[in-house]
């Protein structure tokens, strides 16, 4: 194979891996929009969960699927709305509080300031990493080489002088 097809197929390759994470998040977004509303048909219908959604996972599902920041008040509106029981909490919204900020702390969310002084907060999508191999970094570092070397090539050098003998002028 030629360089050529090796940068080709990294290409190819790195075409694919983008592709592949932004159908990921597409589907974390759908999954995250088909668990509000089984819970909310689920409530209408009167049926209990029979899996626990603890108060964290819940507060995950709801920042995720809204794809918009949010304030501790309109996540708590929301859990509510989904069919959290938030009124087992004494202070529910001081609870809402600490597990958004504690999320922010791990980097699953994302502090948004805003002018009004009220805190929101948004999912902390990922980044898409570039995993460099050690084969890819290899190839850097040769292409970036011979750059340098076709460089000093196409450059024209200085004219010379032709030496002086002593005693000619």
């Amino acid at each position: 194979m030629t360089h050529e097809d090796y940068r080709r197929a990294l290409e190819a390759a790195t075409h694919e891996y983008e592709a592949l994470g932004a159908q990921r998040q597409e589907i974390d977004r759908r999954l995250a929009e088909l668990a509000q509303t089984i819970g909310t048909l689920s409530r209408l219908l009167g049926l209990t969960p029979t899996v626990p959604l603890g108060l964290t996972d819940a507060i995950r599902l709801v920042v995720r699927g809204a794809g918009v920041p949010m304030t501790p008040i309109e996540v708590r509106d929301r859990l509510r709305a989904i069919g959290f029981d938030v009124e087992k909490y004494a202070n529910d919204l001081a609870a809402v509080h600490t597990i958004l900020k504690r999320l922010n702390q791990t980097g699953e969310l994302r502090f948004v300031a805003r002018g009004s002084g009220v805190p929101q907060y948004t999912w902390n999508r990922p980044s898409t990493p570039v995993a460099l191999g050690p084969d890819i970094v290899q190839f850097m570092r040769d292409a970036a080489a011979e750059r340098e070397a076709i460089a000093a090539v196409d450059e024209p050098a200085p004219p010379r002088r032709p030496a002086r003998r002593k005693g000619s002028r």
